[in-house]
């Protein structure tokens, strides 16, 4: 035999009427969603808006400044870090769209809610990634056919260090941020800025060796800028592609069941699955309880597992105990 439960927060008039609710949510399962925990996923979601239009604008600046001096150098190794970096400067528009759109209540339709559009824009962020590598790519090889002169190389090497700067400023904002919050796409994000610092570096070991002559290092640097935006891509389609997939840490997994265990009442732990939407997750557990035990006291035991589970776990946003009798 399989019990149900459920709970909602209410404050009835009577005793009376507390007993009836009650016993009416004891045929269905226990579901619980805390006010502050539905503030606190309110808060994530703003957070990370301030993050991204942050982002936005310090990589706006940036991408400018060297846009201007890619005009005067003719610099393809700079050009291709520029296009870089105001295409990830652009990827702030799908992120900033997937969190306003996740922060809409749910509906009959959406259930869940629209946190997954965060994982939707994870995949506008590689796919941003991918086209800025082939653009990179090309015009490396275009520039290696018909080799051209780099000139005003110090204004080259003060743009690609100002790259650097502004994309591991971004980087290290975005993925604390993420991180903080649960956001894989913004995590993405910020290794995908990352990346663009470290290949602003290959710009000034460009500018360098055009410095000393050798007329092929502007597009060589290009090229490798290009193999450093696919191997970037790779991780952001590994952390998107979990997200996708409803990957969750392990560690998660095993805190779960370690706080599921220690419950009272608790006398074994089934089936126990974990899933983000959009940064907040979600679970459902199953617990074996003695077959003795009232429905009431099942209850109340499926009350003292999902309080353990919220506690324990980071990110959980509500969880679903189903209540098993021991045989």
């Amino acid at each position: 035999m399989k019990g149900h439960h459920e709970h909602h927060t209410h404050r009835d008039a009577a005793p009376r009427h507390r007993w009836t609710h009650r016993l009416a949510h004891l045929l269905r399962p226990h579901s619980h969603e805390a006010a502050d925990r539905v503030d606190t996923a309110l808060e994530s979601s703003a957070e990370g808006l301030r993050t991204i239009w942050t982002s936005l604008v310090v990589l706006g600046l940036t991408a400018g400044l060297q846009a201007g001096i890619v005009v005067i150098s003719g610099s393809v190794a700079l050009l291709g870090d520029t296009v870089h970096n105001l295409a990830d400067a652009l990827t702030a528009v799908p992120l900033g769209l997937a969190f306003l759109l996740g922060r809409r209540a749910a509906t009959r339709s959406y259930t869940y809610g629209y946190g997954r559009a965060e994982d939707l824009a994870g995949v506008a962020v590689v796919l941003t990634v991918a086209v800025s590598a082939v653009l990179a790519a090309a015009t490396a090889v275009d520039r290696l056919l018909h080799p051209q002169p780099v000139g005003h190389l110090w204004a080259v090497a003060g743009a690609a260090l100002a790259g650097c700067a502004g994309n591991e400023w971004v980087a290290r904002y975005r993925i604390r941020t993420g991180r903080r919050i649960g956001s894989a796409a913004l995590v993405a994000d910020g290794l995908h800025a990352r990346a663009d610092g470290l290949t602003s570096l290959a710009v000034l070991l460009g500018a360098g060796g055009s410095a000393l002559g050798w007329r092929l290092a502007d597009p060589v640097v290009g090229l490798l800028i290009a193999v450093a935006i696919l191997a970037v891509l790779r991780t952001s389609i590994r952390e998107v592609g979990r997200r996708l997939m409803d990957a969750v840490d392990p560690a998660l997994v095993d805190a779960a069941e370690r706080a599921l265990g220690g419950v009272e009442g608790v006398r074994g732990v089934g089936a126990l699955r974990m899933r983000w939407i959009g940064h907040s997750l979600r679970a459902e557990a199953e617990v074996v309880v003695d077959r003795t035990l009232t429905v009431v006291a099942g209850h109340q035991v499926a009350e003292a597992a999902e309080r353990a589970l919220i506690r324990a776990v980071p990110r959980l946003l509500g969880a679903t105990v189903h209540i098993d009798h021991a045989h």
